[in-house]
């Protein structure tokens, strides 16, 4: 059983703000996050794409935005439940919120903070038969791990700015070796990162097939090669012991729409004087959060945050007096190991 004071789900930019207003207050936080790693869609969609509205940055890639934040809460050692969705919650004899994931891992806190952004992420799968009885046993739609891959042979998938950036990283020591099967020549990712898969292509590190799509899997209790279809060459195989098809993330709500929040238009409602929903001890922030003039913005998301934790802070210590200490006066005090 994982103990926090406030148990964060979902870690995109909003969740982990959360933890350093938290912190400032001296209350400890926990994430849970579907994602393999911090970040949500900052992380995972678009991470060299750049943001234009983050106070005090004229310009800033979502991916550096993610890694700033992780270091301003570093001092306050938040706790990480990744690649994991939170999926049930109920109540225990302290009155306490006992959440458990799809994975089993059961976490305890007295306030709950949704930060969801705009739901459990799921991956776009392939039309292909069979698909399903290779998953996890050679088929990736997520790579939480980059070792399980060392000295192997891997396919990916797909295009775009995940596809690229870790068929890059594969390529570079870690797997024995790395195809990349897309449907076009071009790709929908970072110009550098599709000049360097090329580069790579070029000097024999990664092999490119182009205008071609996987449509077919095969192998024992294990995935062995894939089928492919090109659009000059035909039917081709490729032996592989993984495939990793990234093409994209599909957000939905999911099970938190059974937890008797209120919902409207799959986002769930709250009041907009601390962000807390319909069920005391429950607040929502960001994008997963719907009320009367709502902007779907990381800084809005920033500002409910930060009014959450006081209205946390005021439910959990009601006979403490909570007054407003200034950053450029106190500095920051984090926790200890």
């Amino acid at each position: 059983m994982i103990e926090t004071d406030i148990l964060i789900i979902g870690a995109g930019p909003c969740g982990l703000f959360t933890v350093f207003e938290a912190g400032l207050l001296k209350l400890r936080c926990h994430l849970i996050d579907s994602l393999p790693e911090p970040g949500g869609q900052c992380a995972e969609i678009y991470p060299k794409k750049p943001i234009f509205d983050i106070p005090a940055f004229p310009e800033i890639l979502a991916g550096e935005l993610v890694e700033n934040l992780m270091q301003q809460i570093e001092p306050f050692k938040p706790g990480f439940t990744l690649g994991e969705s939170a999926v049930t919650i109920e109540k225990d004899k302290e009155n306490k919120f006992v959440i458990t994931t799809d994975k089993g891992t059961k976490h305890r806190a007295p306030i709950v903070a949704i930060a969801g952004g705009l739901g459990v992420f799921s991956p776009r799968k392939p039309p292909i038969q069979e698909l399903s009885s290779y998953e996890d046993k050679g088929v990736e739609y997520i790579i939480k791990d980059p070792e399980m891959y060392r000295d192997r042979d891997v396919v990916i998938s797909g295009g775009g700015d995940s596809a690229l950036d870790w068929a890059i990283f594969l390529s570079e020591g870690v797997a024995k070796s790395v195809t990349l099967v897309h449907r076009r020549k071009g790709f929908k990712g970072h110009p550098d990162s599709a000049q360097k898969v090329l580069d790579l292509a070029e000097k024999g590190k990664i092999r490119f097939v182009a205008d071609a799509e996987v449509i077919g899997v095969n192998g024992g209790e294990s995935l062995e090669s894939l089928t492919v279809k090109h659009k000059e060459e035909g039917l081709i195989e490729i032996t592989t012991n993984h495939w990793i098809p990234l093409f994209g993330l599909t957000p939905k709500l999911g099970p938190i729409a059974d937890w008797g929040l209120e919902i409207e238009k799959n986002a769930i409602k709250v009041n907009t004087f601390d962000y807390s929903t319909n069920v005391p001890g429950i607040y929502a922030i960001g994008d997963v959060n719907t009320y009367p003039g709502k902007l779907k913005l990381i800084l809005c998301g920033f500002h409910e945050g930060t009014l959450m934790v006081q209205s946390a802070f005021k439910r959990l210590y009601p006979d403490k007096n909570l007054v407003l200490k200034y950053t450029t006066v106190n500095g920051i005090t984090g926790f200890d190991e």
